[in-house]
């Protein structure tokens, strides 16, 4: 008599468990290694281009649209000083995002499945790759279209000058919010392949999705309808491009017995 698919999970899983000390003692591993993978990110950013140099790059979206001899201005005492550092840590945190993710990967792998590890991996890479497009296409696009939105609405007599800790705080908070609204294609995929929703649920609610994506468009960014359009659009794109991927996903990333319970099922 064949073995039944759960009989064979616990074999494989059989003899993995460990104490929960040992656990703790994996988990502090793995969170000294994110340390140690921030601090030599910093180190190498505070090397080059440096704290001055990153608020330069970030600033350059907001400088094409003011006067050439416009500069932004640090209102608070301590400004000059922590926000460059802010910068220098959030870049940290961007540059070790692979890494980072790599590592709670590899603190959750020993409980997976061996086909749960074939996937794990592709989507830890490509979640990383959608988190970096939309921070990218933050600063290369939705930010010069942005501030040259907002810069036709200022009256001659304002002199525009920013402070320097707003526009990073502002610059970031829409870093987080695109590089989490980027990851629409991996949460598809995911809820159709725990079976939390089928594709055909998905097709009909695609409605319902582009009104919540310019509802939570407009909560994440700021008020004016360039920087609400430019997340809202790419989210319903992505929500589509999820659709499309899970089929894939689900096909590929199924349990050995599984594919053999759906062989036998068919005529």
């Amino acid at each position: 008599m064949a073995d039944s698919p759960d009989k064979n999970k616990e074999d494989e899983l059989a003899g993995t468990e460990q104490p929960f000390v040992q656990h703790l003692m994996e988990l502090r591993d793995r969170l000294l290694y994110c340390v140690y993978g921030l601090a030599v990110a910093g180190i190498l950013l505070a090397i080059w281009p440096g704290p001055s140099g990153l608020i330069d790059l970030i600033a350059v979206p907001i400088r094409s649209h003011m006067p050439p001899d416009a500069k932004l201005i640090a209102v608070g005492v301590f400004s000059p000083f922590f926000v460059p550092l802010k910068a220098l840590m959030m870049a940290a945190v961007l540059l070790t995002l692979p890494w980072l993710m790599y590592q709670c990967w590899m603190f959750v792998a020993p409980g997976l499945y061996s086909h749960e590890k074939k996937f794990a991996l592709p989507l830890i890479i490509f979640g990383s790759f959608l988190a970096y497009a939309g921070i990218a296409f933050v600063q290369f696009f939705v930010l010069d279209k942005m501030f040259g939105f907002i810069q036709k609405f200022t009256p001659e007599a304002v002199a525009a000058t920013p402070d320097i800790a707003s526009y990073v705080e502002a610059i970031l908070s829409l870093y987080l919010a695109f590089g989490v609204a980027f990851q629409v294609p991996i949460v598809v995929m995911l809820l159709v392949r725990f079976e939390m929703v089928t594709i055909e649920k998905l097709k009909s609610f695609r409605g319902y999705f582009i009104v919540l994506a310019f509802v939570v468009a407009a909560v994440l960014t700021p008020p004016d309808v360039v920087s609400q359009l430019a997340l809202a659009i790419p989210m319903c794109l992505l929500y589509e491009v999820g659709i499309v991927a899970a089929r894939y996903f689900v096909k590929h990333s199924k349990a050995p017995e599984e594919n053999e319970s759906a062989d036998s099922a068919q005529p």
